[in-house]
Protein backbone atom coordinates (compact mmCIF):
# COMPACT_ATOMS: atom_id res chain seq x y z
CA UNK A 1 0.00 0.00 0.00
CA UNK A 2 1.46 3.27 -1.21
CA UNK A 3 0.65 6.73 0.31
CA UNK A 4 2.22 9.47 -1.41
CA UNK A 5 2.36 13.08 -1.35
CA UNK A 6 -1.09 14.18 -3.28
CA UNK A 7 -2.68 11.53 -1.12
CA UNK A 8 -1.70 13.35 2.40
CA UNK A 9 -3.10 17.02 0.82
CA UNK A 10 -6.00 15.39 -0.21
CA UNK A 11 -6.60 14.33 3.43
CA UNK A 12 -5.49 17.91 4.49
CA UNK A 13 -7.89 19.38 2.42
CA UNK A 14 -10.68 16.74 3.53
CA UNK A 15 -9.75 18.57 6.78
CA UNK A 16 -10.61 21.56 5.50
CA UNK A 17 -14.14 20.81 4.37
CA UNK A 18 -14.60 19.28 7.78
CA UNK A 19 -13.55 22.12 9.27
CA UNK A 20 -15.67 25.03 6.61
CA UNK A 21 -18.69 23.11 7.16
CA UNK A 22 -18.56 23.12 10.96
CA UNK A 23 -17.90 26.70 10.34
CA UNK A 24 -20.80 27.57 8.11
CA UNK A 25 -23.36 25.22 9.92
CA UNK A 26 -23.06 26.74 12.80
CA UNK A 27 -23.13 30.52 11.99
CA UNK A 28 -26.32 29.31 10.19
CA UNK A 29 -28.00 27.68 12.76
CA UNK A 30 -26.76 30.72 14.79
CA UNK A 31 -28.44 33.21 12.49
CA UNK A 32 -31.51 31.52 11.87
CA UNK A 33 -32.12 30.13 15.81
CA UNK A 34 -35.50 31.96 17.13
CA UNK A 35 -36.71 31.51 20.58
CA UNK A 36 -38.67 28.68 18.98
CA UNK A 37 -35.95 26.46 18.42
CA UNK A 38 -34.26 27.43 21.24
CA UNK A 39 -37.31 26.40 23.43
CA UNK A 40 -37.41 22.93 22.04
CA UNK A 41 -33.37 22.19 22.46
CA UNK A 42 -33.83 23.60 25.92
CA UNK A 43 -37.01 20.96 26.25
CA UNK A 44 -35.18 18.35 24.53
CA UNK A 45 -32.33 18.60 27.22
CA UNK A 46 -34.41 19.72 30.21
CA UNK A 47 -32.52 18.04 32.76
CA UNK A 48 -29.53 15.47 32.50
CA UNK A 49 -32.03 12.36 31.70
CA UNK A 50 -34.18 13.92 29.33
CA UNK A 51 -30.59 14.70 27.37
CA UNK A 52 -29.13 11.48 27.53
CA UNK A 53 -32.70 10.08 25.76
CA UNK A 54 -32.28 12.54 23.54
CA UNK A 55 -29.13 11.58 22.52
CA UNK A 56 -29.54 7.98 22.51
CA UNK A 57 -32.50 8.86 19.82
CA UNK A 58 -30.57 10.53 17.94
CA UNK A 59 -27.22 8.79 17.25
CA UNK A 60 -29.64 5.68 16.88
CA UNK A 61 -31.65 7.07 14.16
CA UNK A 62 -28.83 8.51 12.34
CA UNK A 63 -25.94 5.57 13.56
CA UNK A 64 -23.25 7.94 14.16
CA UNK A 65 -22.25 9.45 17.21
CA UNK A 66 -19.83 11.87 15.23
CA UNK A 67 -22.71 13.38 13.46
CA UNK A 68 -24.60 13.39 16.89
CA UNK A 69 -21.51 15.44 19.36
CA UNK A 70 -20.66 17.47 16.01
CA UNK A 71 -24.18 18.61 16.43
CA UNK A 72 -24.24 19.35 19.74
CA UNK A 73 -20.89 21.63 19.67
CA UNK A 74 -22.45 23.24 16.80
CA UNK A 75 -25.38 23.98 18.98
CA UNK A 76 -23.63 25.10 21.79
CA UNK A 77 -20.77 27.28 19.72
CA UNK A 78 -24.29 29.06 18.30
CA UNK A 79 -25.80 29.81 21.81
CA UNK A 80 -28.68 27.23 21.72
CA UNK A 81 -27.48 24.97 24.34
CA UNK A 82 -25.19 25.00 27.24
CA UNK A 83 -22.68 22.66 28.30
CA UNK A 84 -25.05 21.17 30.87
CA UNK A 85 -27.34 20.47 28.47
CA UNK A 86 -25.02 19.20 26.32
CA UNK A 87 -23.34 16.77 28.44
CA UNK A 88 -26.24 14.20 29.13
CA UNK A 89 -27.26 14.24 25.23
CA UNK A 90 -23.23 13.47 24.56
CA UNK A 91 -23.15 10.38 27.01
CA UNK A 92 -26.67 9.59 25.23
CA UNK A 93 -24.78 9.46 22.22
CA UNK A 94 -21.96 6.81 23.49
CA UNK A 95 -24.86 4.64 24.17
CA UNK A 96 -26.96 5.29 20.92
CA UNK A 97 -23.64 4.64 19.11
CA UNK A 98 -24.06 0.80 20.28
CA UNK A 99 -27.48 -0.08 17.86
CA UNK A 100 -24.31 0.36 15.40
CA UNK A 101 -23.11 -2.51 16.47
CA UNK A 102 -26.21 -4.52 16.54
CA UNK A 103 -27.00 -3.73 13.33
CA UNK A 104 -23.80 -4.77 11.89
CA UNK A 105 -24.04 -7.47 13.97
CA UNK A 106 -27.73 -8.68 12.50
CA UNK A 107 -27.93 -7.37 9.39
CA UNK A 108 -24.43 -5.69 8.08
CA UNK A 109 -25.97 -2.45 7.98
CA UNK A 110 -25.15 1.12 8.41
CA UNK A 111 -26.25 4.29 7.40
CA UNK A 112 -24.45 6.20 4.76
CA UNK A 113 -24.64 9.89 6.05
CA UNK A 114 -23.17 10.91 2.93
CA UNK A 115 -26.52 9.63 0.81
CA UNK A 116 -28.36 12.55 3.38
CA UNK A 117 -26.31 14.95 3.12
CA UNK A 118 -25.70 15.58 -0.38
CA UNK A 119 -29.39 15.66 -1.21
CA UNK A 120 -30.02 17.84 1.84
CA UNK A 121 -27.54 20.47 -0.35
CA UNK A 122 -29.76 19.86 -3.04
CA UNK A 123 -32.95 20.99 -1.37
CA UNK A 124 -30.97 23.80 0.32
CA UNK A 125 -29.06 25.34 -2.23
CA UNK A 126 -32.08 27.12 -3.85
CA UNK A 127 -32.97 28.81 -0.92
CA UNK A 128 -29.60 30.51 -0.10
CA UNK A 129 -30.86 33.04 -3.01
CA UNK A 130 -34.36 33.31 -0.99
CA UNK A 131 -35.17 37.16 0.18
CA UNK A 132 -36.39 35.79 3.96
CA UNK A 133 -33.52 36.15 6.07
CA UNK A 134 -34.50 33.33 7.86
CA UNK A 135 -35.00 30.99 5.14
CA UNK A 136 -31.51 31.76 3.99
CA UNK A 137 -30.21 31.25 7.32
CA UNK A 138 -31.87 27.95 8.02
CA UNK A 139 -30.26 26.85 4.25
CA UNK A 140 -27.08 27.87 5.35
CA UNK A 141 -27.49 25.09 8.52
CA UNK A 142 -28.03 22.56 6.18
CA UNK A 143 -25.71 23.12 3.18
CA UNK A 144 -22.82 23.43 6.48
CA UNK A 145 -24.31 20.01 7.33
CA UNK A 146 -23.65 18.72 4.04
CA UNK A 147 -20.06 20.23 3.55
CA UNK A 148 -19.15 18.70 7.16
CA UNK A 149 -19.92 15.11 5.74
CA UNK A 150 -18.67 15.29 3.03
CA UNK A 151 -15.63 16.78 4.47
CA UNK A 152 -15.86 13.34 7.18
CA UNK A 153 -16.59 11.19 4.40
CA UNK A 154 -13.64 11.82 2.21
CA UNK A 155 -11.58 12.53 5.66
CA UNK A 156 -12.11 8.77 5.89
CA UNK A 157 -11.79 7.85 2.18
CA UNK A 158 -8.13 9.45 2.23
CA UNK A 159 -6.66 7.85 5.32
CA UNK A 160 -4.54 5.04 5.00
CA UNK A 161 -6.42 2.36 3.63
CA UNK A 162 -5.84 0.22 6.69
CA UNK A 163 -9.86 -1.76 6.71
CA UNK A 164 -8.79 -3.02 3.13
CA UNK A 165 -5.30 -4.15 3.78
CA UNK A 166 -5.41 -6.06 7.58
CA UNK A 167 -2.53 -7.32 7.07
CA UNK A 168 -0.14 -3.88 8.08
CA UNK A 169 -1.30 -4.79 11.64
CA UNK A 170 0.09 -7.74 11.58
CA UNK A 171 2.87 -6.69 13.04
CA UNK A 172 1.31 -6.16 16.75
CA UNK A 173 0.42 -10.14 16.96
CA UNK A 174 3.40 -10.70 19.05
CA UNK A 175 2.28 -7.96 21.67
CA UNK A 176 -0.48 -10.05 22.98
CA UNK A 177 1.76 -12.23 25.79
CA UNK A 178 2.78 -9.52 27.94
CA UNK A 179 -0.70 -9.70 30.63
CA UNK A 180 -2.36 -6.17 31.66
CA UNK A 181 0.09 -3.98 29.95
CA UNK A 182 -0.65 -5.91 26.31
CA UNK A 183 -3.89 -4.42 27.49
CA UNK A 184 -2.73 -0.88 27.41
CA UNK A 185 -1.22 -1.81 24.15
CA UNK A 186 -3.46 -2.65 22.58
CA UNK A 187 -6.19 0.45 24.30
CA UNK A 188 -3.39 2.44 22.34
CA UNK A 189 -3.47 0.86 19.20
CA UNK A 190 -7.66 0.99 19.24
CA UNK A 191 -7.28 4.78 20.14
CA UNK A 192 -4.99 5.47 17.67
CA UNK A 193 -6.76 3.52 14.93
CA UNK A 194 -10.07 4.81 15.14
CA UNK A 195 -8.45 8.27 14.83
CA UNK A 196 -6.63 7.55 11.33
CA UNK A 197 -9.84 5.72 10.02
CA UNK A 198 -12.17 8.39 11.65
CA UNK A 199 -14.70 6.01 12.55
CA UNK A 200 -15.28 3.84 15.38
CA UNK A 201 -17.28 1.22 13.18
CA UNK A 202 -14.65 0.73 10.47
CA UNK A 203 -12.07 0.39 14.20
CA UNK A 204 -14.69 -2.61 14.49
CA UNK A 205 -14.65 -3.87 11.50
CA UNK A 206 -10.27 -4.09 11.57
CA UNK A 207 -10.19 -5.52 15.09
CA UNK A 208 -12.77 -8.65 13.42
CA UNK A 209 -10.48 -8.90 10.51
CA UNK A 210 -7.67 -9.27 12.94
CA UNK A 211 -9.42 -11.56 15.68
CA UNK A 212 -10.33 -13.83 12.84
CA UNK A 213 -6.97 -13.93 11.36
CA UNK A 214 -5.88 -15.18 14.74
CA UNK A 215 -3.65 -12.73 15.60
CA UNK A 216 -5.16 -11.14 18.60
CA UNK A 217 -8.06 -12.89 20.83
CA UNK A 218 -11.19 -11.44 22.64
CA UNK A 219 -9.47 -9.75 25.29
CA UNK A 220 -7.10 -7.59 22.80
CA UNK A 221 -9.97 -6.77 20.80
CA UNK A 222 -12.21 -5.65 23.57
CA UNK A 223 -9.14 -3.78 24.87
CA UNK A 224 -9.08 -1.93 21.24
CA UNK A 225 -12.52 -1.67 21.12
CA UNK A 226 -11.95 0.51 24.59
CA UNK A 227 -9.47 2.52 22.77
CA UNK A 228 -11.65 3.40 19.72
CA UNK A 229 -14.39 4.40 22.71
CA UNK A 230 -11.25 7.48 23.47
CA UNK A 231 -10.68 7.36 19.76
CA UNK A 232 -13.88 8.51 17.84
CA UNK A 233 -13.69 11.79 20.64
CA UNK A 234 -11.00 13.82 18.06
CA UNK A 235 -14.35 14.21 15.30
CA UNK A 236 -15.42 16.39 17.79
CA UNK A 237 -12.68 18.00 18.77
CA UNK A 238 -11.79 18.79 15.01
CA UNK A 239 -15.41 20.34 14.91
CA UNK A 240 -14.48 22.47 17.89
CA UNK A 241 -11.42 24.35 16.47
CA UNK A 242 -12.91 26.95 14.96
CA UNK A 243 -15.85 27.25 17.92
CA UNK A 244 -16.14 29.29 20.94
CA UNK A 245 -15.35 28.63 24.30
CA UNK A 246 -18.07 26.69 25.44
CA UNK A 247 -18.07 24.67 22.17
CA UNK A 248 -14.69 23.97 22.83
CA UNK A 249 -15.49 22.85 26.46
CA UNK A 250 -17.97 20.43 25.10
CA UNK A 251 -15.45 18.15 23.08
CA UNK A 252 -13.24 18.52 25.97
CA UNK A 253 -15.98 16.96 28.04
CA UNK A 254 -16.68 14.19 25.57
CA UNK A 255 -13.43 13.02 25.97
CA UNK A 256 -13.02 13.36 29.45
CA UNK A 257 -16.10 10.96 30.01
CA UNK A 258 -15.07 8.72 27.35
CA UNK A 259 -11.13 8.34 29.15
CA UNK A 260 -12.82 8.16 32.27
CA UNK A 261 -15.02 5.33 31.29
CA UNK A 262 -11.63 3.55 30.05
CA UNK A 263 -9.87 4.13 33.22
CA UNK A 264 -12.86 2.43 35.09
CA UNK A 265 -13.51 -0.42 32.70
CA UNK A 266 -9.48 -1.10 32.87
CA UNK A 267 -9.53 -1.88 36.44
CA UNK A 268 -12.16 -4.46 36.63
CA UNK A 269 -11.34 -5.45 32.92
CA UNK A 270 -10.70 -8.99 33.19
CA UNK A 271 -13.46 -9.58 35.41
CA UNK A 272 -16.19 -7.72 33.37
CA UNK A 273 -14.37 -9.60 30.17
CA UNK A 274 -15.58 -12.66 32.42
CA UNK A 275 -19.19 -11.44 32.98
CA UNK A 276 -19.46 -11.06 29.63
CA UNK A 277 -18.62 -14.34 28.29
CA UNK A 278 -20.64 -15.92 31.46
CA UNK A 279 -23.90 -14.11 30.12
CA UNK A 280 -23.02 -15.05 26.53
CA UNK A 281 -22.65 -18.62 27.13
CA UNK A 282 -25.58 -18.34 29.41
CA UNK A 283 -28.02 -16.64 26.83
CA UNK A 284 -26.88 -17.85 23.42
CA UNK A 285 -25.19 -20.88 24.28
CA UNK A 286 -21.59 -19.65 22.86
CA UNK A 287 -18.48 -18.83 24.40
CA UNK A 288 -15.26 -16.53 23.25
CA UNK A 289 -13.00 -19.69 23.92
CA UNK A 290 -14.76 -22.81 22.82
CA UNK A 291 -15.54 -22.48 18.90
CA UNK A 292 -14.52 -23.21 15.64
CA UNK A 293 -12.99 -21.29 13.03
CA UNK A 294 -16.36 -20.88 11.35
CA UNK A 295 -18.02 -19.01 13.59
CA UNK A 296 -15.06 -17.04 15.43
CA UNK A 297 -15.45 -14.07 13.91
CA UNK A 298 -19.59 -14.21 14.59
CA UNK A 299 -19.27 -14.99 18.40
CA UNK A 300 -16.34 -12.13 18.95
CA UNK A 301 -18.73 -9.62 17.17
CA UNK A 302 -21.71 -10.69 19.43
CA UNK A 303 -19.44 -10.94 22.32
CA UNK A 304 -17.86 -6.95 21.18
CA UNK A 305 -21.12 -5.72 21.22
CA UNK A 306 -22.77 -6.72 24.41
CA UNK A 307 -19.41 -5.33 25.89
CA UNK A 308 -19.54 -2.34 23.86
CA UNK A 309 -23.52 -1.72 25.15
CA UNK A 310 -22.87 -2.53 28.39
CA UNK A 311 -19.62 -0.48 28.93
CA UNK A 312 -21.16 2.45 27.81
CA UNK A 313 -24.52 2.19 29.39
CA UNK A 314 -22.76 1.59 33.21
CA UNK A 315 -20.56 4.48 32.45
CA UNK A 316 -23.48 6.39 32.01
CA UNK A 317 -25.02 5.11 34.72
CA UNK A 318 -22.18 6.05 36.93
CA UNK A 319 -20.53 9.46 35.40
CA UNK A 320 -24.52 10.83 34.87
CA UNK A 321 -24.57 11.75 38.76
CA UNK A 322 -21.23 13.82 38.39
CA UNK A 323 -22.12 16.04 35.65
CA UNK A 324 -22.56 19.06 37.72
CA UNK A 325 -18.76 18.76 38.92
CA UNK A 326 -17.45 17.76 35.51
CA UNK A 327 -18.86 20.90 34.32
CA UNK A 328 -17.07 22.15 37.39
CA UNK A 329 -13.97 20.31 36.06
CA UNK A 330 -14.22 21.18 32.70
CA UNK A 331 -14.71 24.96 33.15
CA UNK A 332 -11.45 25.05 35.38
CA UNK A 333 -9.16 22.82 33.14
CA UNK A 334 -9.99 25.48 29.82
CA UNK A 335 -11.06 28.66 31.66
CA UNK A 336 -12.28 31.89 29.22
CA UNK A 337 -9.07 33.64 28.16
CA UNK A 338 -10.99 36.64 26.89
CA UNK A 339 -14.73 38.44 27.26
CA UNK A 340 -15.69 37.55 24.10
CA UNK A 341 -15.85 33.92 25.03
CA UNK A 342 -18.40 34.83 27.66
CA UNK A 343 -21.33 34.22 25.17
CA UNK A 344 -23.75 32.78 27.70
CA UNK A 345 -26.13 34.27 30.39
CA UNK A 346 -24.05 34.01 33.99
CA UNK A 347 -27.27 34.61 35.98
CA UNK A 348 -30.93 33.83 35.06
CA UNK A 349 -29.66 30.39 32.81
CA UNK A 350 -31.03 28.60 36.01
CA UNK A 351 -34.58 29.72 35.69
CA UNK A 352 -37.00 31.32 37.98
CA UNK A 353 -36.16 32.31 41.67
CA UNK A 354 -38.55 31.47 44.62
CA UNK A 355 -40.25 35.29 44.27
CA UNK A 356 -40.23 37.33 41.36
CA UNK A 357 -38.18 40.29 43.36
CA UNK A 358 -35.34 37.90 43.78
CA UNK A 359 -35.68 37.23 39.89
CA UNK A 360 -35.60 41.13 38.99
CA UNK A 361 -32.38 41.02 40.92
CA UNK A 362 -30.81 38.12 38.68
CA UNK A 363 -32.44 40.03 35.40
CA UNK A 364 -30.79 43.25 36.86
CA UNK A 365 -27.48 41.30 37.17
CA UNK A 366 -27.69 40.11 33.83
CA UNK A 367 -28.49 44.06 32.33
CA UNK A 368 -25.10 44.94 34.59
CA UNK A 369 -23.22 42.73 31.80
CA UNK A 370 -24.98 44.62 29.38
CA UNK A 371 -23.81 47.57 30.42
CA UNK A 372 -20.19 46.13 30.45
CA UNK A 373 -20.22 44.96 27.08
CA UNK A 374 -21.31 48.61 25.84
CA UNK A 375 -18.76 50.06 27.64
CA UNK A 376 -16.23 47.71 25.80
CA UNK A 377 -18.23 48.26 22.44
CA UNK A 378 -17.37 52.50 22.91
CA UNK A 379 -13.48 51.73 23.45
CA UNK A 380 -13.95 49.60 20.70
CA UNK A 381 -15.15 52.05 18.44
CA UNK A 382 -13.17 54.33 19.60
CA UNK A 383 -9.96 52.42 18.42
CA UNK A 384 -11.26 52.02 15.37
CA UNK A 385 -11.59 56.19 14.37
CA UNK A 386 -8.98 57.30 16.14
CA UNK A 387 -6.54 54.90 15.86
CA UNK A 388 -3.84 54.14 13.07
CA UNK A 389 -4.41 50.56 14.48
CA UNK A 390 -2.91 47.39 12.22
CA UNK A 391 -5.20 45.72 14.39
CA UNK A 392 -8.33 46.94 12.78
CA UNK A 393 -9.77 43.57 11.37
CA UNK A 394 -9.48 42.16 14.88
CA UNK A 395 -11.14 45.14 16.59
CA UNK A 396 -14.24 45.05 13.68
CA UNK A 397 -14.11 41.04 14.66
CA UNK A 398 -14.39 42.46 18.84
CA UNK A 399 -17.31 44.50 17.54
CA UNK A 400 -19.11 42.40 16.03
CA UNK A 401 -18.98 39.55 18.61
CA UNK A 402 -19.88 42.04 21.22
CA UNK A 403 -22.70 43.33 18.90
CA UNK A 404 -24.22 39.82 18.49
CA UNK A 405 -23.99 39.40 22.42
CA UNK A 406 -26.20 42.65 23.19
CA UNK A 407 -28.79 40.30 20.74
CA UNK A 408 -28.72 37.50 22.48
CA UNK A 409 -28.90 39.17 25.93
CA UNK A 410 -31.78 41.30 24.84
CA UNK A 411 -33.46 38.08 23.23
CA UNK A 412 -33.04 35.83 27.07
CA UNK A 413 -33.68 38.18 29.18
CA UNK A 414 -36.84 39.45 27.70
CA UNK A 415 -37.89 35.79 27.76
CA UNK A 416 -36.83 35.90 31.43
CA UNK A 417 -38.57 38.74 31.87
CA UNK A 418 -41.90 37.33 30.56
CA UNK A 419 -41.69 34.29 32.68
CA UNK A 420 -41.51 36.97 35.70
CA UNK A 421 -44.65 38.92 34.70
CA UNK A 422 -46.93 35.52 34.09
CA UNK A 423 -46.63 35.02 37.91
CA UNK A 424 -48.82 36.71 41.09
CA UNK A 425 -46.54 39.94 41.20
CA UNK A 426 -47.78 43.26 42.48
CA UNK A 427 -48.34 46.65 40.60
CA UNK A 428 -44.39 47.88 41.45
CA UNK A 429 -43.22 44.68 40.38
CA UNK A 430 -45.12 44.53 36.93
CA UNK A 431 -43.61 48.48 36.85
CA UNK A 432 -39.65 46.94 37.30
CA UNK A 433 -40.52 44.86 34.63
CA UNK A 434 -41.86 47.27 32.34
CA UNK A 435 -38.30 49.26 32.94
CA UNK A 436 -36.20 46.59 32.23
CA UNK A 437 -37.83 45.96 29.22
CA UNK A 438 -37.34 49.62 27.98
CA UNK A 439 -33.84 49.56 29.27
CA UNK A 440 -32.51 46.09 27.37
CA UNK A 441 -34.62 47.76 23.92
CA UNK A 442 -32.73 50.72 24.18
CA UNK A 443 -29.37 48.94 25.22
CA UNK A 444 -29.77 46.82 22.40
CA UNK A 445 -30.03 49.64 20.07
CA UNK A 446 -27.11 50.85 21.26
CA UNK A 447 -24.65 47.70 20.42
CA UNK A 448 -26.34 48.05 16.86
CA UNK A 449 -25.37 51.66 16.31
CA UNK A 450 -21.65 51.16 17.65
CA UNK A 451 -22.16 48.03 14.82
CA UNK A 452 -23.61 50.64 11.98
CA UNK A 453 -20.10 53.34 12.93
CA UNK A 454 -17.99 49.92 12.61
CA UNK A 455 -19.18 48.77 9.04
CA UNK A 456 -19.05 52.54 7.98
CA UNK A 457 -15.06 52.37 9.59
CA UNK A 458 -14.73 49.63 6.83
CA UNK A 459 -16.24 51.29 4.27
CA UNK A 460 -14.14 54.24 4.61
CA UNK A 461 -10.85 51.93 5.03
CA UNK A 462 -11.91 49.99 2.12
CA UNK A 463 -12.38 53.05 -0.63
CA UNK A 464 -9.00 54.52 1.53
CA UNK A 465 -10.79 57.51 2.94
CA UNK A 466 -9.38 58.51 5.88
CA UNK A 467 -10.76 61.23 8.21
CA UNK A 468 -8.50 65.06 8.71
CA UNK A 469 -7.35 65.54 12.09
CA UNK A 470 -9.84 68.30 12.52
CA UNK A 471 -12.80 65.97 11.96
CA UNK A 472 -11.07 63.54 14.22
CA UNK A 473 -10.36 65.69 17.07
CA UNK A 474 -14.34 66.58 16.85
CA UNK A 475 -15.56 63.13 16.92
CA UNK A 476 -13.06 62.28 19.72
CA UNK A 477 -14.57 65.27 21.87
CA UNK A 478 -18.33 64.16 21.10
CA UNK A 479 -17.50 60.40 21.32
CA UNK A 480 -16.12 61.17 25.21
CA UNK A 481 -19.33 62.47 26.22
CA UNK A 482 -20.89 59.29 24.39
CA UNK A 483 -18.72 57.33 26.66
CA UNK A 484 -19.14 59.34 30.07
CA UNK A 485 -23.03 58.61 29.44
CA UNK A 486 -22.77 54.96 29.05
CA UNK A 487 -20.52 55.30 32.31
CA UNK A 488 -24.02 57.01 33.92
CA UNK A 489 -25.76 53.87 32.99
CA UNK A 490 -23.03 51.64 34.43
CA UNK A 491 -23.26 53.84 37.79
CA UNK A 492 -27.17 53.85 38.09
CA UNK A 493 -27.70 50.22 37.24
CA UNK A 494 -24.96 49.79 40.29
CA UNK A 495 -27.92 51.38 42.50
CA UNK A 496 -29.73 49.16 45.28
CA UNK A 497 -33.00 51.04 44.67
CA UNK A 498 -33.01 51.65 41.10
CA UNK A 499 -35.99 53.89 41.72
CA UNK A 500 -33.14 56.12 43.00
CA UNK A 501 -31.01 57.86 40.19
CA UNK A 502 -29.93 61.12 39.76
CA UNK A 503 -31.48 61.90 36.11
CA UNK A 504 -30.14 65.53 35.69
CA UNK A 505 -26.89 64.99 35.49
CA UNK A 506 -27.66 62.79 31.74
CA UNK A 507 -30.29 65.16 31.08
CA UNK A 508 -27.06 67.83 30.71
CA UNK A 509 -24.66 65.46 28.97
CA UNK A 510 -27.59 65.15 26.50
CA UNK A 511 -27.88 68.40 26.37
CA UNK A 512 -24.11 68.93 25.79
CA UNK A 513 -24.06 66.41 23.08
CA UNK A 514 -26.86 67.95 20.78
CA UNK A 515 -25.11 71.04 21.27
CA UNK A 516 -21.89 69.45 19.83
CA UNK A 517 -23.87 67.90 17.18
CA UNK A 518 -25.32 70.69 15.54
CA UNK A 519 -22.11 72.64 16.11
CA UNK A 520 -19.93 70.08 14.39
CA UNK A 521 -22.76 69.71 11.63
CA UNK A 522 -22.44 73.75 10.83
CA UNK A 523 -19.01 73.52 10.40
CA UNK A 524 -19.21 70.36 8.16
CA UNK A 525 -21.48 71.98 5.82
CA UNK A 526 -19.19 75.06 5.75
CA UNK A 527 -16.07 72.45 5.04
CA UNK A 528 -18.33 71.02 2.07
CA UNK A 529 -18.65 74.42 0.40
CA UNK A 530 -15.33 75.73 0.73
CA UNK A 531 -14.61 72.02 -0.49
CA UNK A 532 -12.09 70.89 1.95
CA UNK A 533 -13.13 67.12 1.24
CA UNK A 534 -15.08 64.67 -1.03
CA UNK A 535 -18.84 64.71 -0.91
CA UNK A 536 -17.94 60.70 -0.04
CA UNK A 537 -16.40 61.71 3.35
CA UNK A 538 -18.62 64.42 4.22
CA UNK A 539 -21.59 61.74 3.74
CA UNK A 540 -19.83 59.68 6.13
CA UNK A 541 -18.50 62.38 8.38
CA UNK A 542 -22.26 62.88 9.05
CA UNK A 543 -23.10 59.87 9.15
CA UNK A 544 -21.06 58.71 12.19
CA UNK A 545 -22.27 62.22 13.85
CA UNK A 546 -25.63 61.52 13.23
CA UNK A 547 -25.32 57.87 15.06
CA UNK A 548 -23.62 59.27 17.93
CA UNK A 549 -25.88 61.69 18.69
CA UNK A 550 -28.68 58.80 18.80
CA UNK A 551 -26.32 56.66 20.93
CA UNK A 552 -26.82 60.26 23.04
CA UNK A 553 -30.60 59.67 23.21
CA UNK A 554 -30.68 55.84 23.50
CA UNK A 555 -28.48 56.60 26.91
CA UNK A 556 -31.31 59.03 28.37
CA UNK A 557 -34.25 56.68 27.79
CA UNK A 558 -32.07 53.86 29.60
CA UNK A 559 -31.35 56.36 32.52
CA UNK A 560 -34.97 57.16 32.71
CA UNK A 561 -36.59 53.67 32.80
CA UNK A 562 -33.74 53.16 35.63
CA UNK A 563 -35.36 56.14 37.50
CA UNK A 564 -38.66 54.64 36.58
CA UNK A 565 -39.53 58.02 34.49
CA UNK A 566 -41.79 57.86 31.38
Amino acid sequence: MSYGLIDFLTLLGSLGIFIYGMKVMSEGIQKAAGSSLRRILQGMTANRYVGVITGFAVTALIQSSSATTVMVVSFVNAGLMTLFESMGVIMGANIGTTVTSWLVYYFGFKVNILSIAIPLIGIAFPFLFARRNRLKHVAEFFVGFGILFIGLHYLKESVPNIKDNPEIMEFIAPYVEYGFLSVLIFVAVGALLTVVVQSSSASLAITLVMVANGWIDFEMAAAMYVGGNIGTTVTAILASLVANIHAKRTALFHFIFNVLGSVWVLFVFTSFLRIIDNFLSQIFGLSVNDVDAAHQKETIMLALSIFHTAFNTINTIILIGFIPLLEKMVVWMMPAKKEEDIFHLQFISTGLMATAELSLAQAKKEIQVFGRILDKLCLNVMALIFEKSKEFNSISDKIKSREEMTDTLEVEISNYLSKCAEGDITGSTSKKIKNMFRMINDMERIGDIFYQIMITSNKMRDSKIQFTEEIREELRELIDKIYAGIKTIRENLKDENMDIVEIQRTYKLEAKINALRDKFQQKHYDRLEAGEYSIQEGIMYLDVLNSLEKIGDHVVNVNEAIAGLK
